[in-house]
């Protein structure tokens, strides 16, 4: 029934209009009761189907679609869509040591290795989003993009487009809303020992989607967040996803323009704030004071400016809030 299935289900999602069972079944060759048990296994994989007197009709689903994600830059043969596995970080690495034709983007409704950075762990229910792209760059590592900077920007400014809400960003690499953090982003890469340039670049991005605060666990309620905590999701995933990368792409094959700088500062909660952080081992505490070009943070200590880079330190606390 496989085959019948997704024939049904491209026959819906091209009709606004009601499709009758007989007309499908028609449409097909395939008996009414043929139909019937197909609509039942779309509906088992999460499509919302609406039953009525004289027929279906396919209502906005939030099951993830290479086919609903894809765009010119970012092929449906690339993008590859699994139940569930360890890490879509993981799955990304190991395709670029395949030769896996690039850019490619790997996703997964529950991931059971999920980790951020400095190889922590987090929380990965299903149903919401855990992606990596994998792109090929070959260049040396200085002449690489701020990759996680770029993904920083394009996230942010995807979810105030399509969501209406309005986000911020903790350096260097969380989103955040309504004080809480919602979406964490880990860039890493991987080098060609024999060229000494970058082979692949990896990008990850874990974002909690619609998730019920008393569904967190206890010790993240007051520090974690989805996009949509209450309700309904006014969005799909597939909608979010296209943009993010959508976004992406666009400042990636703006550069060497630099505004999207720009706009990270604006987002930026941290400017202006006092930070704590530890660098080799020695814990600081300092006003923000802005972020450079290269997207470190400069920070004014009693042992004078400290600029941050991402690689090695990592925010304890802003304005003595502690931070996860």
């Amino acid at each position: 029934m496989r085959g019948t299935k997704y024939k049904i289900l491209a026959l819906l999602k091209q009709s606004k209009a009601i499709v009758s069972g007989e007309s499908l079944a028609k449409e097909l060759k395939v008996s009414r009761t043929a139909i019937w048990k197909s609509i039942r296994d779309l509906e088992k994989l999460g499509y919302q189907i609406e039953h009525l007197a004289n027929g279906y009709r396919f209502l906005s689903s939030n099951v993830l679609e290479a086919e609903e994600i894809a765009f010119d830059a970012l092929l449906a043969e690339n993008i590859f869509i699994e139940k569930q596995i360890d890490s879509t970080m993981n799955a990304a690495k190991v395709a670029g040591m395949n030769h896996q034709a690039t850019p490619a983007l790997f996703l997964t409704e529950t991931q059971t290795g999920g980790r951020g950075r400095y190889g922590r762990s987090f929380f990965s229910p299903g149903g919401q989003i855990y992606m990596t792209l994998l792109l090929e760059p070959n260049r040396t590592f200085e002449e690489l993009p701020q990759y996680t900077l770029l993904t920083a920007v394009a996230v942010a400014s995807a979810i105030d487009e399509v969501t209406g809400k309005t986000c911020s960003i903790k350096w260097v690499n969380d989103i955040f809303l309504n004080g809480k953090k919602v979406c964490g982003i880990l860039s890493e890469a991987m080098s060609d020992f024999e060229t000494g340039q970058i082979s692949h670049v990896t990008i990850g991005i874990g974002l909690n989607f619609a998730i019920p605060n008393e569904q967190f666990p206890e010790e993240l309620q007051t520090i974690a967040s989805s996009l949509f905590p209450k309700g309904a999701p006014t969005i799909t995933r597939n909608e979010l996803i296209q943009k993010i990368w959508r976004n992406f792409f666009e400042l990636l094959d703006g550069l060497p323009d630099t505004t999207y700088l720009d706009y990270y500062r604006n987002k930026s909660f941290v400017i202006g704030k006092i930070v704590s952080f530890t660098q080799r081992g020695i814990t600081y505490s300092g006003k923000a004071l802005r972020i450079s070009d290269a997207g470190e943070l400069i920070v004014q200590t009693t042992a004078g400016e400290m600029t941050l880079s991402s690689g090695e330190i990592s925010l304890s606390a802003i304005d003595g809030k502690q931070l996860k």
